[in-house]
This record gives structure tokens, sequence and C-alpha cells, in this order.
């Protein structure tokens, strides 16, 4: 089959998002090029919903390349790592300077970062673009992360903006920054997805344990809670899980899945990278961690007759109580994990050079993105009141609403503690709120340890500098230098 250079961009790699990501392009009015390592998939794309557009099939890469007007955007929907890089030496030397490779999974950012470096060193546009929403987004509207120059957003910009989800009538999609500052917002906002799930999992367990809920009520109660400050796409989601029951067995859904989580990696790069930047996404990590360790089977079966604690159950009334608390203590939990993030993102712009409009980054994951929340207006107006807002319990209102989670905020973590059940991300959101407003720490101490055992020196509190003393040994007095 011949092809001509007609088509707007071209998408490689036609599995459900890249197949989906064509066709939502194709219904938006641009024609596409499409091109799959194995030709079966491209007639079958053409067969099935060629009818929603204009498409141009190419088998070979040269046909594909030849597709695409100038400059050339390319994208590539494969897996990460090698095959990604695999793709971009087999299209790279048929392009020409200006053209432009857009890499749409979920790659690592310092990957990312690598190949614009390469690419820009042969005139060519690298752009890692995070692509949330899943498969239902990519074909009905996704939110968009796109890295890489700001020339190449000037072409891609208004595409990715036309495809992507709108909220309020504005697009969620953005530039974010240089290199792979898309793909590096896009692990970050997986990492909050791994802390919400997480919470509201937590939540649930509470609900069902101390308050005596049926899967069933508690799906009404997130119902309730998801029109109010938690409306979000995740409470929806759960409670329409919830309310499931299981066809086979007629039980709920909820008590015939195995409890034991998988994770494909993006959440882990989160917590990796946040060690790298010195950067504390507590609530983030607990709630990775908490996914390996719902996998250990052998290590839960050997413990699982330890001993916990226990406590009577609760009457109705006192439940509706407790069910008031938990709401508290999840908004208060979830604020901490978003606010998590978005430091984290700070972190990564001042170590990476890069410029983030961060009430940019709130008002694209109000729509198409999985952690799309109601929430996120708010945190997107606070930075836009304060560009160089230190975090979200610096804002006024974020903090009354803190102040007024206090008390059920830590009855709930203490009502999961006297009574056994794991609650790591809440204890850990609670956690790190009070690390952060306390006085004085006990690193203090540490650096005492520090500078007894490896002379590695402190700060002082009255006197700048570093300071060593000559701890005491048997038979010698202590120095201080």
């Amino acid at each position: 089959m011949s092809a001509s250079a007609s088509a707007s961009i071209g998408v490689t790699g036609l599995g459900v998002m890249g197949r989906n990501l064509a066709r939502n392009f194709a219904r938006n009015g641009y024609p596409v090029a499409v091109h799959n390592r194995t030709p079966g998939r491209t007639r079958a794309l053409m067969a099935e919903f060629g009818h929603e557009g204009t498409f141009v099939a190419a088998e070979s890469a040269q046909e594909f390349v030849a597709a695409l007007e100038r400059p050339r955007r390319l994208m590539i929907m494969v897996q990460a790592g090698a095959a990604t890089d695999a793709v971009i030496e087999e299209f790279a030397p048929l392009l020409e300077p200006g053209d432009m490779i857009i890499d749409g999974g979920n790659a690592h950012f310092a990957d990312t970062r690598r190949r614009e470096a390469a690419l820009r060193g042969r005139g060519l546009h690298f752009v890692g673009a995070g692509v949330s929403g899943g498969e239902e987004g990519a074909l009905n509207g996704p939110a968009v992360m796109p890295g890489g120059s700001a020339e190449s957003y000037a072409v891609l910009g208004p595409m990715f903006e036309r495809i992507s989800a709108k909220v309020d009538g504005e697009p969620c999609a953005a530039h974010i920054g240089a290199d792979g500052a898309g793909h590096f917002v896009k692990m970050v906002h997986n990492g909050i997805e791994y802390a919400d799930m997480q919470l509201i999992a937590e939540a649930y367990d509470l609900l069902r344990q101390v308050g005596g809920y049926a899967p069933a009520e508690i799906a009404e109660v997130f119902r309730a809670w998801n029109a109010g400050r938690l409306g979000s796409y995740l409470i929806e989601i759960t409670a329409e899980v919830l309310a499931h029951t299981d066809a086979a067995t007629g039980r709920p859904f909820v008590d015939v899945v195995a409890d034991a989580a998988g994770q494909k990696g993006t959440g882990r790069w989160t917590v990796q990278t946040a060690l790298d930047l010195a950067s504390p996404v507590t609530t983030i990590a607990q709630a990775t961690f908490a996914r390996a360790a719902s996998g250990r089977t052998a290590l839960r079966a050997a413990y699982a007759d330890l001993p916990g604690g226990t406590t009577a159950p609760l009457s109705r009334t006192e439940a509706a109580r407790f069910a008031s608390q938990v709401e508290h203590a999840l908004y208060a939990s979830k604020v901490i994990a978003y606010d998590q993030g978005w430091t984290m993102i700070q972190d990564a712009a001042a170590e990476y050079g890069w410029t983030i409009d961060l009430a940019a980054v709130a008002r694209i994951w109000r729509g198409g993105c999985i952690i799309r929340a109601s929430f996120l207006d708010r945190i997107r107006a606070a930075y836009t009141a304060d560009p160089e807002l230190v975090g979200l319990l610096a804002e006024k209102e974020f903090a009354a609403e803190i102040a007024d989670a206090q008390v059920p905020w830590r009855e709930t973590v203490a009502s999961a503690a006297r009574r056994g059940i794991p609650a790591p991300a809440f204890s850990a959101a609670l956690a790190h709120y009070d690390t952060l407003r306390a006085h004085r720490l006990p690193a203090a101490l540490l650096q005492g340890q520090r500078d007894y055992f490896g002379a590695h020196t402190y700060q002082r509190v009255d006197r700048p500098g570093a300071h060593h003393t000559q701890w005491a040994q048997p038979g010698r007095p202590e120095t201080t230098a």
C-alpha cells in the first residue's frame, strides 16, 4: 500500500492505548498514520474503526514516515524500556531536523531525559508525554502531560489540548517543562494514585471491621462522600465495586477477590526517586509498601495467629459517629498525600532546572486522569494565588480543614491501632503532618549519634559552622572542638 504525506500525526504501537489514542486524534479531525510491528493490528484497526476518521495505514517504517506532514509528529505507544529505544532507533534515521518523536508510554523520566538529549543532538525534538486515564481516557479524553521543548509544544500543544478531557471548557493538557518533566509529573500522579487508593481501602477496612458495615452499606457511605468534598473518580468507582455482587456465588464481589494487590512499577519509581531527592513522600511510600506486603502470602500465613488489639464492637449509633471520623481522616490524609506529591514536583524542578506551573498541574488533573477530584480546583486556586506557595497547609482554607480534622483524624488512627487493624497510609499521613508542625524534632539526637560513631560533625542552634565533640573514651575526659 502506498502513502502520501497527508497525516497530521502518526501512532506506532497499536495496543489498546495506542489504538484508542489514534482513534481519538481521528475523531477530532486529524488525519492519522497508523503502524504496528505486526501489520495485522493495523489492518484490524482499519477494518473495525476506519469509518471514525481519516487513517493512513502503513506496513513499513518508510511508508509510515512518508505519510507524515512536516514537521513530522510520530507518537510511540510501545512498552517502556528497551522496546521504546528500539523503536526510536528504527525511526530516527528516517526523520529530518525539526521532526518530533513523542513517547506516550509510562517511561521512566530519566530515560526520557537521556533520549531527549540524544535526539536533540541529532536535530530532532523528543517529547515525553504522560497520558493518564487508561484506555477509556485515551479514546474519549485523557489528561496529557507533555515535556520537551517549547518549540515542540507550539506545534503539538493544540493537538493535545483538542483530544484531552475538558473541565469547564478548559483542556486537561499543558506543557509541563523541559526534557523529562512531563514523564516525571505523570510518575508523581501515579504515586499519588497509589496513596489515594490505599487510603480509600483503609477507610473501607475500618468501616467494615470497626463500624460493622456490610460492603453494600459502605458503598452508600462512599456515595454520600462522593457528593461532598471527597468527590472524585476513585471514590465514585469504589462505591460501584463495593455494591457489586459476584454472579457466581452471590457474595459481595470484594469478598471473592484475593487480598494481594499488584503494581506495574510507577509507584515504586516515585518512592525510589523521592529517596534520591530526599523528598519525604511517606504516605505514597507506605501505600506502595502496603501493596508489596499484601503479596507476601507465606509471611502473612506464618504470622496470622500472632496477637493483635481487641475492642468491643460498636453500636449502630457509635458506628455512624465513627464513619464521620473516618471521613475527616480520609480527607486530611488525602490532602497530605497530594501535598507530598506537589512538594516532590517542586524538589525535582529545583534539582533538574525545570520551570513547572504547579497550578497548571492541578488544572490538567481535574479531568481525564485517575486521580481527578473536586478539590483539585482549590489546589489550582491556591497555586494561582501564590505560585511560590511552600505547601498546601500554608494556604488558609486547607489549614483550617486540617485543624477541624485533628480529633477525628487522630481518633481514627488510634482506633486502628487499638484494634490491630493495619492503616499504614493513614498513620504515615498523620505522622508526616506531626513531623512538619513540630517545633523541635529528635533529629538533634541523630546528629549527636552520628558525630559519636563517625565524627560526622553537627550544627548548633547558638553559633554557625560545623562542630565536633571529642567523645569521652575510657580514662579520658570529653572535650568539644
